[in-house]
C-alpha cells in the first residue's frame, strides 16, 4: 500500500526485454534501506525490486502491466515519480493507493492558474464513473483532489510544490498518465450495482 505522496524523482537508467521488461532505476533513496522483493511504486506502478545497486534499483515488469499502462512510453533518461511501499506507524498524507493501476488517462488542456497549473485530463469512458469532485485519484502515483467533472474529462490543480518535487513540473497536452481511481469509490461503485 502507498499513499500517493511522491517520495522521489527517479530515472529510467536501462530497459531490457527478456521475457519480461526489466528496468533499472535510478534514485536518490538509501538503497541499503531496500530489500529484494520489496515493493516501490514507480509512476504510481507497484513493481517488485529484483536487484539493487549503490543508487539504483531493478524491477521486472509483466506484458500485461505493460498493456493496462504509459510504461509502454518509459526510455531511457525519463524522470518517474517514486515512493516506498507505507510502514505501520507511516503518516497517511494522501490517500489509501494500491499501485494497481486502472487505466491511463490523457492530458487534454493545461492553463496557469495564478502559481499553480491547471490540468485537465480524459479518463476511459468505463473508469470517469469512479471519478468525483473533491474525491481522490491517484496520477502517476501523485494523490490528487479532483476539481471539477465533466462528462469523461476532470480537472486537477497542481500547487508549485508538487510541480517541483514530482514529475508534474513538465507535463504537457498530450500526455497519458497512470490513473488508479479511488478504492472507496470502486467500493460504493459496486455496493450500487448489487442493490
Amino acid at each position: 500500500m502507498f499513499t500517493g505522496i511522491v517520495t522521489d524523482m527517479g530515472e529510467v537508467r536501462q530497459l531490457e526485454q527478456k521475457g519480461d521488461l526489466r528496468a533499472r532505476i535510478g534514485t536518490s533513496y538509501d538503497t541499503d534501506g531496500i530489500d529484494i522483493g520489496a515493493s516501490i511504486a514507480c509512476d504510481g506502478v507497484c513493481l517488485t525490486v529484483v536487484e539493487l545497486g549503490d543508487d539504483w534499483f531493478d524491477v521486472e515488469i509483466s506484458a500485461e502491466t505493460v498493456s493496462k499502462t504509459n510504461l509502454d512510453l518509459w526510455t531511457t533518461g525519463r524522470r518517474i515519480n517514486l515512493e516506498r511501499a507505507l510502514k505501520v506507524g507511516d503518516e497517511l498524507g494522501g490517500h489509501i493507493v494500491s499501485g494497481h493501476v486502472d487505466g491511463v488517462a490523457e492530458v487534454v488542456a493545461i492553463r496557469d492558474e495564478g502559481a499553480s497549473t491547471r490540468v485537465t485530463l480524459r479518463a476511459p469512458r468505463d473508469l470517469a464513473r469512479f471519478i468525483a469532485p473533491k474525491g481522490s485519484v491517484a496520477l502517476n502515483g501523485t494523490s490528487l483532489t479532483v476539481n471539477e467533472v465533466a462528462d469523461c474529462d476532470f480537472g486537477i490543480n497542481f500547487i508549485p510544490h508538487t510541480k517541483e518535487v514530482t514529475t508534474w513540473g513538465k507535463v504537457a497536452v498530450g500526455d497519458r498518465v497512470n490513473l488508479e481511481i479511488d478504492t472507496l469509490a470502486r467500493y460504493v461503485a459496486r455496493l450500487a450495482e448489487m442493490s
